[in-house]
């Protein structure tokens, strides 16, 4: 995903945004001065310096128990905005010009220009030096920028990590202070157990007593049918759930699939369902118009289920839910917007426990019994948890440790932010 490949014009200027204007107006001569004011500056003196070629600073690019939606977050980011508002001030940082892979060995001019693009943004220590060949010191920096950026850290600058570097400081101040908003609007008391999913980062944190319990990637909704933002309680748990597919569903994906494979609801394990609960034989349905629509499609509990082992309920307008899935190998992608708007957890037996800790009877064997047994199993959850579903595209942990996301759904108002519409 992170390959290199020609960008568009129209992409480049969308993620230089207003980083040329501003070089256009100040000439070269004054950006390189800005440039290296930032880099003596003694303001800079807190970032870290220390820097290992190995990758321990990317490493604690995620290493905090600090939620996200808390007070300490907010004021990192009060934080970041003033290291941002003088970066700005000075110049931001200089454009990467490149027209290949960077990659350790390679030797070309745009590697300077990387060079001095990581430094600025504190990524790589500012006696660096100048070289135009990439070596494992600029390797480690790079991965320390894709890491904090949610990318693969694979130290390669292909076409996404290319767009990303070249957003303008202007812009990723912008983000950042639109998303202070956010984050203050949720910063109070939130319970002291809640479960939050952050929509642009594709992620999870189950939180207990203002730390970080849990950790889990997750899938979340593509752009045309997006996660909705939302705030409820998960009141339930149910072990090998029977899933009944949405009206958008069978419109959008079981009709065709139906019309080009007849034996699709059958192999795949999907009874239809009259208005009365009369089972209707899928060789009954006129699949060549939306008359199936207006039917019950529920598919039996199973391996191939489209929630697998389980879901989490909670009430909300938008009929949407947490759950399993049989497609493991999605949580390995980089850009994780691939449902129908529910949210597919990572590792979902692990939050299931804590979900379900005040829950007597519960534990990880009778747990994983009940799963192996292919039982539809409904659990009333004792001490019903909040969930927040959240819209952060921008953050700031300890050591002035600055996170951004792909703006997927175009909520932060500028186009340069949308990386995966531009560069992928």
């Amino acid at each position: 995903m992170n390959g290199f490949k020609s960008t568009t014009r129209r992409g480049f200027l969308r993620a230089s945004g207003a980083a040329g204007a501003l070089a256009a107006t100040a000439g070269a001569a004054a950006a390189q001065s800005s440039i290296m004011e930032i880099l003596q500056s003694s303001e800079r003196g807190n970032w870290d310096d220390q820097f290992d070629a190995a990758g321990t600073r990317v490493s604690r690019v995620a290493n905090t128990r600090v939620p996200i939606l808390s007070q300490e977050t907010a004021f990192h980011v009060e934080g970041a905005i003033g290291d941002y508002q003088r970066i700005v001030a000075a110049g931001g940082w200089p454009r990467v010009n490149a027209t290949k892979a960077l990659k350790v060995g390679v030797q070309d001019n745009s590697v300077r220009e990387l060079r001095r693009r990581l430094i600025v943004s504190g990524d790589l220590p500012r006696n660096a030096g100048d070289s135009a060949t990439f070596d494992t010191f600029l390797d480690g920096a790079l991965k320390r920028f894709q890491a904090r950026h949610g990318m693969t850290a694979d130290g390669v600058v292909g076409n996404y990590t290319l767009a990303a570097l070249n957003v303008s400081a202007p812009v990723r101040l912008g983000q950042l202070e639109t998303n202070l908003v956010r984050l203050r609007s949720m910063s109070g008391y939130l319970g002291d157990r809640y479960v939050m999913v952050n929509i642009p980062a594709a992620s999870i944190e189950a939180v207990e007593n203002d730390r970080v319990a849990l950790r889990h990637k997750a899938i979340v909704g593509k752009t045309d049918r997006q996660t909705p933002i939302l705030s409820s309680r998960i009141h339930e748990v149910i072990l090998n759930p029977y899933w009944t597919a949405p009206k958008s569903i069978i419109r959008k994906d079981i009709i065709p699939l139906m019309r080009q494979d007849p034996t699709y609801l059958t192999r795949n394990k999907i009874r239809l369902f009259d208005g009365q609960g009369n089972e209707v034989p899928p060789e009954a349905v006129n699949w060549s118009t939306e008359e199936a629509v207006e039917l019950r499609f529920r598919q039996d509990p199973g391996l191939i289920n489209a929630m697998s082992s389980t879901k989490i309920n909670f009430h909300n307008p938008h009929a949407v839910y947490m759950h399993d899935t049989p497609q493991q190998s999605l949580f390995g992608k980089f850009m994780r917007f691939e449902s129908s708007g529910c949210v597919r957890v990572h590792n979902i037996q692990e939050l299931t426990l804590w979900l379900l800790e005040s829950t007597p009877g519960w534990d990880r064997r009778q747990l994983e019994q009940v799963v192996e047994s292919g039982v539809n199993t409904e659990i009333p959850i004792e001490v019903q948890v909040p969930v927040y579903f959240v819209y952060i595209s921008a953050w700031a942990s300890e050591d002035r440790l600055v996170h951004f996301r792909d703006d997927i759904y175009n909520r932060d108002g500028v186009d340069a932010l949308q990386l995966s519409s531009t560069a992928l």
